[in-house]
């Protein structure tokens, strides 16, 4: 992707390595009903009306605030671009203070599939919303996820009326490989959105293999997907995953990189 000039020019700047937030305890019963809209941090372009649309999509006992501050980092790549970060639409029945785009109890096998296709009616009507206001269409749209995230990502970017301009996930998996003939997303040419995947070796919460089981269901269903490994790492965010990740959203979004 002609990265080795535009990785040292995001690296003049190293960030410690992230660690999206992931709660483990005993699911207790939501005492606040889910939001029906959406609302989280958000980055405006560096100059002028935004001409692309990157939504950052939190892991499970997280929030908006979780991954916000990657926009800072890839505006320096995407500077036309707004950067939203929205809270799940759930109070999380694990870690009070935090937000789920479905409950996980761990117990029941069917819970992922149930809860991302319950999740998607909110997640897309913010997304038809904001690119609505921003007079933008799904041709400049960028889902990216972290755990549970990459599951709501890949659930509702692979469903949505005209396919995103790519799907970014990190440590996470595909839902319902199964379901993948409803997978029908295609941009004007007919083509699937590009799909990139990014996991930990050392992943104790999403195991490693789980980025290899997803890419071949989605190689099955001809959906375009790449992959980066980052070796020794755990249910994180690495700078290299960061670095990769920047170089993806700006292909898929035809944006030219600067020289230095």
């Amino acid at each position: 992707m002609g990265g080795a000039k535009i990785a040292a020019f995001l690296l003049l700047a190293p960030t410690p390595r992230l660690t999206p937030r992931f709660r483990r305890f005993t699911q207790t019963p939501m005492t606040t009903p889910p939001q029906t809209t959406l609302t989280g941090p958000r980055l405006a372009p560096r100059s002028g009306a935004p001409k692309q649309l990157v939504v950052f999509l939190h892991g499970y006992g997280a929030d908006g605030r979780d991954l916000i501050d990657i926009g800072k980092q890839w505006q320096r790549i995407l500077p036309e671009a707004a950067f939203l970060s929205p809270h799940a639409p759930e109070p999380c029945g694990m870690a009070p203070t935090g937000r789920q785009w479905f409950p996980l109890t761990m117990r029941d096998p069917h819970e992922r599939w149930r809860g991302v296709t319950q999740a998607q009616p909110t997640l897309d009507a913010f997304l038809d919303a904001e690119l609505e206001a921003a007079g933008l269409d799904d041709s400049k749209l960028a889902l990216v996820g972290f755990s549970q995230g990459t599951m709501m990502a890949l659930h509702v970017g692979l469903r949505r009326r005209r396919a995103p301009a790519a799907l970014l996930g990190f440590s996470g998996e595909l839902v319902g490989p199964e379901h993948m003939a409803q997978a029908t997303a295609r941009n004007a040419k007919g083509e699937a959105p590009p799909v990139l995947l990014i996991h930990g070796t050392k992943d104790e919460v999403i195991p490693f293999d789980a980025l290899f089981d997803s890419a071949e269901h989605l190689a099955k269903a001809e959906i375009p997907t790449q992959w980066h490994i980052s070796a020794g790492l755990g249910h994180s965010i690495d700078q290299a995953g960061l670095v990769h990740g920047g170089l993806f959203l700006a292909k898929a979004f035809g944006v030219r990189l600067p020289s230095r």
